[in-house]
C-alpha cells in the first residue's frame, strides 16, 4: 500500500498509517518495523488505535527492515530519488502499488505479493 501524504510530520504519518492499517484484516498485520525517524514519534498512539506493535530497527541497520529496503529500491524505478512526490495523485500511487504487487518475487517462490496476500486472507477466513 502506498499512501499520499501532504507532510511527513508525526501526526500526519500516524493518521495515515492508522487509516491504512484498518483496511487490512487484523490477522495479517501484527507488527510494523520502522526506522528511527521522527515521523513515528506517535507510535504509541498508532499501537493503541490498531493493536499493532511498532518496533524500531537499530541505527544504521537497514537490513533489519529488509523487505522495506527492497521495496524502496523497486519504488525508485517509478520515483527516482529526490523527486517531488507531491505531484503524484493517490490514483498514480495505487497504480504503482498494483504493478509492484503483481510482480513475481524470488523470495515468494515466484508468486506475486498479491497472490500471497489473497492466500493469506483466504486462510484466515
Amino acid at each position: 500500500m502506498l499512501v499520499r501524504l501532504t507532510t511527513k510530520d508525526s501526526e500526519t504519518v500516524t493518521n495515515a498509517l492508522i487509516k491504512s492499517a484498518r483496511k487490512l484484516p487484523q490477522e495479517l498485520y501484527k507488527s510494523l518495523t520502522w526506522d528511527r525517524g521522527t515521523e513515528m514519534a506517535a507510535h504509541k498512539r498508532f499501537t493503541l488505535a490498531t493493536d499493532i506493535k511498532v518496533y524500531f530497527c537499530d541505527p544504521y541497520h537497514p537490513w533489519q527492515r529488509g523487505t522495506n529496503e527492497n521495496t524502496n529500491g523497486l519504488l525508485r524505478q517509478y520515483f527516482p530519488k529526490g523527486i517531488d512526490l507531491s505531484a503524484y495523485s493517490q490514483a498514480k500511487l495505487n497504480a504503482v502499488a498494483r504493478k509492484l504487487n503483481e510482480r513475481p518475487r524470488k523470495t515468494l517462490n515466484y508468486e506475486t505479493p498479491a497472490e500471497r496476500f489473497h492466500q493469506s486472507v483466504a486462510s484466515t477466513g
